[in-house]
């Protein structure tokens, strides 16, 4: 979607003028004024930098008091020249007499003829191209240097209705004198505000035109104005927008950008005059995000800052989930090829989420499908763009998240935002099935669109973390030695296919390949069978990879991910009951001030805590994990 605004917007600079309004179209809450917003912001920094500098001019007349005779202008009644500055432009505020603000903002280089002006620029734009770096064809002389296209509007645009008369009116005045003309222009850098309306605006809906004039000479305060511009009759436009007047013609140069929810434009769509509206249309969709990590980025960086409370970890995690979960669509398996719409069919909403975030295909998948699926994320992602309700259209907002991260910040049961108070208000949420169409959305095969299978699979999430966490704050296991012993393993299969002999790092003598490490591994990844031919593959998958992969390392984390998460299933396995007896002291540590725990339970409960500080948790949050594991996970256990 970004892509395509920066195409849209290259092209207006390609054209040399916006002729047509980018319009970004998208469910409420997916951030198409939160864009433009964006947009506008960039625009005001770029405006304060050398290479962004903008340029405007007004036109001033001085008072009697700098010039020697009557405000006229030309000759005076002797003969004799007004005696005059250079420029009038560098007076000070009591030495004029009358400014007219060109509110177009007309650019300085219009008050030179076209020829002139387009001899001017090719100019400067031929000594620029000679400064390119050497060798460069000529063709790409611009691009290599960095020169942009000159700007058609720069090169065949005029001055504004009322600059235009003013000038006439000066220039007769002046008997043709151009240089006499030019002492009444006063040129000054201006800057892109939001904030001051300057360059960048925004407009709310409305039924009337952003534009209005008011005449100028019809004001007694600029009765200062000279004789020869007092007869001439000069609006001065107002409004967001200033086409459409009445009176006079206005040229914008100016890059339009609208919003529309879905059903409006769907709506638009039926309308007799949309084919005519539709070439004057940039359309950009703006769906909703569909990985829980960006989702998730979103309400740290908006939402989190907000909270007055201490955050406990997994609390926005947990709600962009289940927000990137109700936005799944069910993949169509006629899209794919037959070696490929199995898996591809065959993937639920939460395999699917996990695929959009990570890249990871299921691992219940074998490895050549999982191959498969991670390469086709990406026609995945855009299988349903041709479709009306297409996946990101219908889901819950970011704006329906922010507020359940707010109310669950002010939960009573709970002194931390709690990914337990952010379930319960997502709970609370699903129970107002009329306001929200995601909650009225028929269950599909596989887990789509049902919100209590969504709420369910959240938890389960949730409580996994928690538990992978609290075997890490445990101390029992160390991540690194599952990655080591498979490691290990690998090279003694490696050598015990080629039937050959390797060197003990320890004694330095050549032995065979450990066969009970070997089978102990084996063991751990549940291998049924023929272990030979297992050993074989798994030797053959690494010489895969590295073809796959050339210069890059084979490690055996990345060739064999699910062997890997096996061996760390089975060894927790062995572990958790021991970890749900420290969950429990933990719990008594924190709730019960560690009555009735000896000294050695109430120390590994301490240290234990104290790791789990480092990972960003409180004492009371991590008491709130360590309970909800008891109740959910480790009760039978303890």
């Amino acid at each position: 979607m970004q892509e395509e605004i920066y195409r849209s917007i290259s092209n207006f600079a390609r054209e040399g003028r916006p002729n047509r309004l980018v319009l970004l179209h998208g469910p409420n809450g997916s951030a198409k004024s939160t864009i433009a917003y964006c947009l506008m912001a960039a625009l005001q920094h770029y405006s304060t930098l050398d290479e962004g500098a903008l340029y405007r001019f007004h036109w001033v007349f001085p008072s009697n008091k700098t010039i020697r005779g009557a405000l006229g202008f030309g000759q005076r009644e002797g003969g004799g020249p007004i005696d005059a500055t250079t420029s009038y432009a560098h007076l000070a505020d009591d030495q004029i007499d009358a400014k007219l603000i060109v509110e177009v903002r007309d650019h300085p280089l219009f008050l030179i003829p076209l020829a002139d002006r387009r001899a001017l620029v090719e100019g400067l734009l031929a000594d620029a191209r000679a400064r390119r770096p050497s060798g460069t064809e000529s063709a790409r002389g611009a691009e290599a240097a960095g020169i942009e296209p000159v700007c058609d509007w720069l090169i065949r645009g005029q001055l504004s209705h009322k600059s235009q008369l003013v000038f006439e009116a000066l220039l007769a005045s002046y008997h043709g004198s151009y240089t006499e003309v030019l002492k009444h222009v006063q040129v000054e850098r201006y800057f892109i505000s939001q904030r001051y309306r300057v360059g960048a605006v925004t407009i709310g809906p409305q039924l009337h035109v952003d534009a209005s004039e008011t005449q100028v000479t019809a004001d007694r305060s600029l009765g200062a104005l000279p004789t020869s511009l007092q007869a001439i009759t000069l609006y001065e436009t107002k409004g967001e927008l200033v086409e459409a007047l009445s009176q006079q013609n206005v040229q914008l140069n100016c890059v339009m950008i609208g919003s529309a929810n879905e059903l409006h434009l769907d709506a638009f769509r039926e309308h007799p005059e949309f084919a005519s509206f539709r070439g004057r249309l940039e359309l950009i969709r703006t769906p909703y995000l569909r990985s829980y990590l960006e989702e998730q980025a979103i309400y740290d960086t908006h939402v989190i800052p907000q909270v007055k409370r201490h955050v406990a970890p997994h609390a926005t995690r947990v709600a962009a989930m289940f927000a990137v979960l109700t936005r799944m669509r069910k993949p169509s398996i006629d899209k794919y090829p037959r070696p490929l719409d199995g898996a591809i069919g065959g993937l639920t909403a939460i395999e699917k989420m996990e695929l959009y975030a990570t890249g990871r295909a299921p691992s219940r998948l074998d490895r050549e499908a999982q191959k498969l699926v991670s390469s086709s994320v990406k026609a995945l992602y855009s299988e349903s763009d041709a479709y009306p309700i297409y996946e990101g259209r219908i889901g819950a907002s970011p704006r329906e998240m922010r507020a359940v991260l707010l109310d669950a910040s002010q939960s009573t049961s709970y002194k931390c935002l709690s990914p337990l108070a952010v379930m319960e208000e997502i709970e609370a949420l699903c129970q107002r099935k009329a306001e929200f169409e995601w909650l009225q959305q028929e269950v599909v095969a596989g887990g789509f669109h049902d919100v209590k299978e969504f709420r369910s699979a959240t938890m389960d999430r949730l409580l996994g973390m928690w538990e992978q966490e609290l075997y890490t704050a445990s101390g029992f296991v160390d991540e690194g030695q599952y990655a080591e012993l498979f490691d290990r393993y690998v090279q003694h299969v490696n050598v015990w296919t080629k039937k050959e002999r390797m060197r003990n790092r320890l004694t330095g003598e050549y032995e065979d390949a450990d066969e009970k490490l070997m089978q102990e591994v084996e063991r751990l990844l549940e291998i049924k069978g023929d272990v030979e031919t297992t050993r074989r593959q798994i030797i053959s998958g690494f010489a895969a990879w590295s073809l796959d992969h050339p210069g890059e390392k084979a490690e055996a984390r990345t060739v064999f991910p699910h062997h890997l998460r096996r061996i760390r299933d089975a060894v927790l396995a062995d572990r958790k009951p021991a970890v749900a007896r420290l969950t429990r002291d933990i719990v008594i540590l924190v709730r019960e001030s560690g009555a009735g725990l000896d000294l050695q339970r109430k120390k590994d409960a301490e240290e234990a805590l104290q790791r789990l500080f480092k990972l960003g948790y409180c004492e009371n949050c991590a008491g709130d994990a360590a309970s909800a594991l008891l109740r959910r996970r480790f009760h039978e256990l303890v």
